[in-house]
């Protein structure tokens, strides 16, 4: 990195006011997110309309495609991380070094999902239901997203290399032009428009691969033309074992909390489809209506991770504890917003999923109960991101397992034994209010230690 360009990173991220950086950073990603949950919307939107199986099927294949996901965002922390951390420290040749490893693991973890595509996807479905035709639209689709990933993979790793070095704005356009590819690619497939074969939750999964194609595309000629601080070489990309295990150190809590969040999803199918497959349609129905408040909470973590990577390593603990302020109250803003729609209009967002009154019977108390803990779960995220990107990862690993094993599944079987469905929502606030309690702890022992560290560093 040239010395104007550290300079300007190193205003940018280390002198900027927190509030204003931290909504430069992620409100471009924030954006992005938006679309992505848009799109996640618009594809169980497009596939309802032609059955509510075909709405379930996707429901069902959920868990494995959010390992899918998990592998490829869990990697990106840690790249994001420790090249935000590089740059701090004014490490560039080490910067590159983790940009090459990335790409390397990108092929990794495509080769692990496309071996389960080939022989794990159909017992997986399976194993959730009987309904033959259920079996049948969940096969397809999740076998095409699995071995198709490698887009994915490329797209994610390409995005944390931009953000890690402040190009918000190009990495929001990387998502958004792959989303935007997905969503008018889908009735093409889905329907057969235009002379095409109508392929069901098959034509959902190729329209979603082909899109992901396209924004890793963009995305590559984005860092190759723009991102002139951060260009890796072939040899970059040689596997470095402390670079790779500093990573996963990172990054791996993360991956165990998405698998973990898959597991719970692939039990709460089977908890719910002992009532209907209605009742799993309407709790995929949730994910993705809540993924539009979620996921820009996400975004806004992906903004927070690199500000607080950066000034962990310039040695900068106040700016740590103003960019948290700010991330949590505007995450929080933003899920009460959410959890304010629920509340009010739950038969409307159900609508867009052409719900059925058996549908809507289920869904509504069910969006309506499950909305309470939305506040709470704003500050869970932030502390959660903010305890792996200085170093404690483990600990966000700890809150999750105790929300989602200890907590939700245990409570929702419970609830189930009660016989009325809508008992089994409750599970979600329960466990909530657990995770907060792990949440505060956790932040504030790891915000403890880093103020440590950095007088020690400092002298002082």
């Amino acid at each position: 990195m040239s010395e104007n360009t550290e300079r300007l990173h190193s205003q940018r991220m280390g002198t900027m006011p927190e509030g204003k950086l931290l909504l430069s950073m992620a409100v471009p990603m924030m954006l992005s997110m938006l679309v992505q949950a848009l799109y996640n919307i618009v594809d169980s939107i497009y596939v309802a309309r032609v059955s509510e199986d075909c709405l379930a099927a996707l429901s069902l294949a959920f868990p494995a495609q959010n390992v899918l996901i998990g592998l490829g965002t869990g990697t990106g922390v840690g790249v994001s991380a420790l090249v935000s951390r590089a740059l701090g420290a004014g490490d560039s040749r080490q910067a590159h070094r983790v940009a090459g490893n990335a790409i390397f693991l990108c092929l990794c973890c495509w080769a692990l999902m496309a071996v389960f595509g080939l022989f794990g996807a159909a017992p997986f479905i399976h194993s959730q239901t009987k309904v033959e035709s259920i079996r049948a639209y969940g096969n397809s689709y999740l076998r095409i997203v699995t071995i198709g990933s490698l887009f994915v993979y490329f797209e994610i790793c390409v995005e944390r290399l931009l953000q890690a070095t402040g190009q918000s704005r190009l990495s929001m356009w990387t998502q958004m032009i792959g989303a935007v590819t997905n969503i008018v690619l889908d009735p093409f497939f889905i329907y057969g428009w235009c002379g095409l074969p109508a392929m069901g939750t098959a034509g959902a999964a190729i329209a979603t691969v082909i899109g992901q194609a396209v924004g890793a595309g963009v995305g590559f000629l984005f860092h190759f033309r723009r991102n002139r601080e951060l260009l890796f070489t072939l040899a970059d990309c040689r596997p470095r074992k402390r670079i790779v295990g500093e990573i996963y150190r990172i990054g791996f809590p993360s991956i165990l909390m998405m698998c973990i969040g898959s597991l719970t999803n692939y039990l709460m199918n089977r908890i719910l489809h002992v009532f209907s497959s209605t009742a799993v349609a309407v709790y995929g129905a949730y994910f993705k209506l809540q993924s539009f408040f979620f996921m820009p909470v996400f975004g806004l973590n992906n903004g927070i991770i690199p500000i607080l990577g950066y000034n962990y390593g310039a040695g900068k603990g106040e700016r740590i504890r103003r960019t948290l302020r700010y991330g949590v109250l505007y995450a929080f803003c933003i899920t009460a917003t959410g959890c304010l729609l629920f509340e009010t209009i739950p038969g409307v967002m159900l609508g867009a999923f052409s719900a059925s009154e058996n549908m809507l019977a289920i869904g509504v108390p069910a969006l309506r109960i499950i909305a309470i803990h939305f506040p709470v779960a704003a500050f869970c995220i932030v502390a959660g991101s903010a305890c792996q990107a200085l170093g404690k990862s483990i600990f966000a690993f700890f809150t999750s397992v105790l929300r989602q094993v200890v907590a939700l599944i245990p409570s929702a079987y419970l609830l189930s034994l009660t016989g009325n469905v809508n008992m089994v929502w409750w599970c979600f606030p329960i466990a909530e209010v657990m995770s907060a309690a792990a949440s505060t702890f956790f932040l504030r022992k790891t915000l403890r230690d880093v103020g440590r560290q950095i007088a020690a560093r400092s002298g002082e």
